[in-house]
This record gives structure tokens, sequence and C-alpha cells, in this order.
């Protein structure tokens, strides 16, 4: 199968239930191969369908048709705010609606079957709710470096909590967190903290460049107050214990964005859970090099014929 070009995705629009626009595209998996029925790709936070492009590919020459979408808030999807580079959301209940929308409007269209799903960071993290409050909607799931616990670099947690906290009490829950603008734009790869692949990285900023509007340069307080709240819920006694999908959490061994010991200890939790860590990966595992993508999908085709 030849490589996917973004041109290829040609995604559409679909409408939440309060009327706001959501993003999402559809491919149909390679001709010839064995069917593997709907996976579900769900990105993490400021991401874009096009950064995922290689991933769509691969999964579709697996022999499985592909679903995604961009979150409310980010890549092409509806923006809260009117300075569109600030990433924000005042309750994550408004993600689970967007997925539930995502799921009865498009996925459910292409299969009768519950399907299977792939999801990184902040999608993983959503997913987990999801699979929470419908344990049958998804026949397995494969969640990479999910945001359980966010990484506070230069503050304690606690202190991290207590400023989010005091900024949203005090009317700032549509400032940028710290004050700062981090435009993707001027990103460089010597100090972004994401991926050790210079190509894969060069990649996703020639995208921006060429579709600014994608782009996101940053959270709200409000954004990251929201998160905290969920990240709570999800992390409460009793919340992964009643989730039944069968999970393979990955996670990242040089992970500086969420915490992987986090991510460990809640799979332990999972009734049906499994854990893998790949001990060289930082924090986009999908968007690393080779080496670590292979040993990512030797991971998966593993747990995926289990499921099938």
């Amino acid at each position: 199968m030849r490589a996917l070009a973004p041109e290829d995705v040609q995604p559409r629009f679909a409408y939440g239930r309060d009327g706001k626009f959501l993003r999402i595209a559809t491919l149909e998996a390679a001709p010839g191969l064995t069917p593997r029925g709907v996976c579900v790709l769900l990105n993490g936070a400021t991401e874009f369908i096009e950064k995922y492009i290689e991933v769509i590919g691969e999964l579709l020459a697996r022999g499985y048709h592909v679903a995604t979408m961009d979150w409310r808030g980010q890549g092409g999807s509806f923006r809260a705010l009117r300075e569109p580079l600030k990433q924000h959301i005042g309750d994550f209940r408004q993600y689970d609606s967007d997925l539930r929308v995502f799921l009865d409007k498009v996925v459910h269209n292409l299969t009768p079957r519950p399907p299977f799903v792939l999801a990184h960071s902040m999608g993983a993290h959503i997913l987990l709710r999801a699979l929470h409050e419908h344990p049958k909607q998804f026949s397995a799931a494969v969640l990479l470096a999910p945001m359980l616990r966010i990484q506070t670099r230069g503050y304690s947690p606690r202190m991290a909590r207590l400023l989010t906290l005091a900024h949203n009490f005090i009317g700032g829950e549509t400032h940028w967190v710290r004050d700062v603008m981090r435009d993707p734009l001027q990103a460089t790869f010597d100090r972004q903290l994401c991926t050790s692949d210079p190509q894969r990285f060069q990649r996703t900023q020639a995208m921006l460049r060429e579709h600014p509007n994608l782009r996101v340069a940053g959270p709200t307080w409000g954004w990251l107050e929201a998160a905290y709240r969920s990240m709570e819920t999800v992390n409460a006694p009793g919340y992964a214990e009643a989730i039944t999908t069968p999970v393979l959490a990955i996670g990242a061994g040089r992970d500086r964005i969420v915490d992987t010991a986090a991510i460990r200890d809640f799979a332990r939790r999972l009734p049906d859970g499994r854990y893998e860590e790949i001990a060289e990966s930082e924090h986009e595992i999908l968007m690393e090099n080779d080496a670590i993508r292979a040993k990512f999908w030797a991971m998966f085709d593993t747990f995926a014929l289990q499921h099938l």
C-alpha cells in the first residue's frame, strides 16, 4: 500500500449536541486484506487528524477501517474562545458528549460490532471515562501514555494544583497557563519534550506551517482545572476496577508530559488490563523513531489478534 498523504484524509464535519462542529474523518481499509473491522483513533491534547497520517496508513494496511476526529477546541473543530490558539474547555463532560456523538453519528454507521480503539494521552483519558460509563461500546482498547497524572515541571504537584484553583477562583479561567503562549510554529526540536525523532517532529511542523489554523498554543487555567477534576475522578478508588473492557496500556519510560508510574499503577487495577512499557520512548510513542514504533506495533498486533 502506498503511503498516505494528508490530502487523502478528506475530513468532514459532524455536530455535537450543542450544535458546535467537530471535524471527523473515516478511511476504508486497503482492498484485498482480511477485514478486521473498525479502529477508532483518538488523538491527544493540541493534536489534529493529519498528524496521524502515518498511523492511519498502518492501520489501513492491517485491514482496519479507521474513524478519527479532532477534539473540540483543537485541530479543525470548534474553538470556544475568541482567541482560537487557546485550548479551553469548562468540563471534560463536554468531551464525553462529543465522543458519544462521534460514535453514534459516525462510527456506528460503519459497523454493527463494537469497534477496537487506539487512543493517546488526553484521548486515552477521555476514553477511560467512556469505558467506565459505557462498558460494552468498544471490543478492546490500546491506551498510549494515558493522561492520569501530569508532570508539573518546576512546581510540586500540590503547588501546581493550588495555583490552578487560585487562577480559576479569581476569574482567570480563560488566561494562558503561566501567562505563556507556546506557539508550536516557534517550537524547535531541541526544546520539545515529546519525541526523539527529528524527522517526524519536522513533518508535524511542516503540516502546521501549511495549515496554521490547526494549531493550538497551550491550555488555559480553565482547561487545566477541568483536567485536574477529571483526573481525580478517574483515579478514585473503584474507578479502574469497574472498567471491564480488555485494555492494553503502554507507558513511555522517558515521558516528561504525564506520569508513567500512575499509568502502571492504574493498569494493575483493571480487571482485564495489561501493562507494557517502552523504556526509551518519549511521550508521543506513535511519533517516535522506527525502533520504538516497531516495538509498539508488535505489542499492538499481539493484543489486537487476541480480541478480533
